[in-house]
């Protein structure tokens, strides 16, 4: 365990010196963690072995999505949603179903051996996107920033959004396949998790946000501990609504979007914590999925699972983008850019973990699926978000008039 630990943490620390630089490359974190992982793993030094079914791999994983949940969610930019809305709700309320609806005709049409349920399963754990992979395209100012933001605020709240269809497809598959088929008593379950979930997050982070407001206007928060209250409110919104038989994901979901609402000034210095803690457990399941994915991989893997992933990745993502974007005025190169730029990441990993701990009958299938499509996504869009998004940019930059139409200007 020691000298796992010790592994683990010299890679961070020879990844934190060079990280700038690997920034400025065609690599990117989650793919340098992927491949420290798969040397550490039993496929290189052996020093990390790991189950996708283990406790602790379900606890790394839970504890990341809570995190992230809840600091996307605060994070997302209301003001240029207001401004820009036709772009982010495209996305997610046209595109994103439109994506979900083609990975299950895809999953039934490849794998015939999965029931509905499990076909479903599977295209809502791809469905989400994840910021980190595509991170060039987000921070080159160049491109225009209702762009940016639109892509940031996608795979910030398309999560958020896939946990309660999850949560409901998994109750369902978990009742019919242990339990018996039992559509009432599994609607209950449902409604219990998001009912639950959603009160416990605005109710403690209701509460918290005026004590605090509170508590700062007397002059009692200490500046060394400005930082440590969001964290424990995720905590407190996972953990509460957990124990309290509801979905954490949801309560921490939820939460994030009240201190987006309620707190919009200071939010930015006040989460700063929670996501450094955020970032170092991505890392964490970035290089435990690198430990496991590859021995994985290469037991499972099949022409069936291959052409999954590729259509995952492409037709299931890109069509439903290029559809939704239609009437925005953005050019054919535009829209194919933005449905390119819709990488698999963390949150189908912690998805995947979730569906993977409950041993369903088609629970091989989806494992090997979801690390693939993954794995593809790590390499292909973590080698081309730098040079496609610094030629979008030059490109918007010569020719500002003629891309995009008057919602897209480049710059600021």
């Amino acid at each position: 365990m020691y000298l796992t630990a010790a592994a683990i943490a010299g890679f961070l620390l020879v990844y934190t010196a060079v990280s700038g630089r690997v920034e400025r490359s065609w690599l990117s974190g989650p793919l340098t963690f992927t491949v420290g992982g798969l040397i550490l793993g039993s496929s290189g030094l052996g020093l990390l072995d790991v189950g996708l079914a283990t406790r602790s791999v379900r606890v790394l994983a839970e504890g990341t999505l809570a995190m992230v949940l809840f600091t996307d969610a605060a994070n997302a930019d209301f003001s240029v949603v207001r401004g820009h809305v036709g772009l982010p709700v495209r996305l997610l309320l046209i595109g994103l179903p439109l994506t979900i609806g083609l990975g299950f005709l895809g999953a039934v049409w490849l794998f015939p051996g999965l029931d509905l349920l499990e076909a479903g399963l599977l295209a809502t754990i791809l469905a989400p996107t994840d910021a980190a992979l595509g991170k060039p395209v987000l921070v080159n100012r160049a491109i225009p920033a209702q762009l940016r933001e639109a892509l940031n605020l996608e795979s910030g709240l398309n999560d958020g959004i896939c946990v309660p269809i999850l949560v409901i497809l998994l109750e369902l598959a978990i009742n019919t396949h242990v339990d018996g088929y039992d559509p009432l008593h599994a609607a209950e379950i449902v409604a219990e998790e998001i009912g639950i979930g959603a009160a416990v997050g605005l109710l403690a982070t209701g509460c918290a946000v005026m004590l605090l407001r509170t508590t700062v206007k007397l002059g009692w928060v200490s500046e060394e501990w400005v930082q440590v209250p969001v964290v424990a409110l995720a905590m407190l919104c996972y953990a509460g609504a957990q124990a309290a038989g509801g979905s954490g994901f949801i309560a921490c979901f939820v939460g994030g979007l009240i201190v987006s609402w309620l707190a919009p000034r200071r939010k930015h210095e006040l989460l700063k914590g929670a996501e450094s803690i955020g970032d170092t457990l991505a890392m964490l399941t970035w290089v435990a999925f690198g430990a496991l994915a590859f021995g994985r991989i290469t037991k499972e893997i099949d022409v069936h699972v291959i052409t999954y992933a590729v259509l995952s990745l492409t037709v299931a993502r890109m069509l439903p983008v290029f559809l939704c974007l239609t009437g925005t005025g953005m050019g054919v190169a535009d829209k194919l850019f933005v449905g390119w730029f819709g990488p698999r990441g963390l949150a189908s990993i912690v998805f995947g973990v979730l569906v993977a701990d409950e041993l369903l009958p088609g629970t091989n299938t989806i494992e090997a699926v979801v690390m693939c499509t993954v794995m593809l996504s790590v390499i292909a869009h973590g080698m081309t978000a730098t040079p496609l998004s610094a030629a979008l940019g030059a490109r918007l930059q010569s020719h500002a008039p003629k891309v995009g139409g008057p919602q897209l200007t480049s710059g600021e």
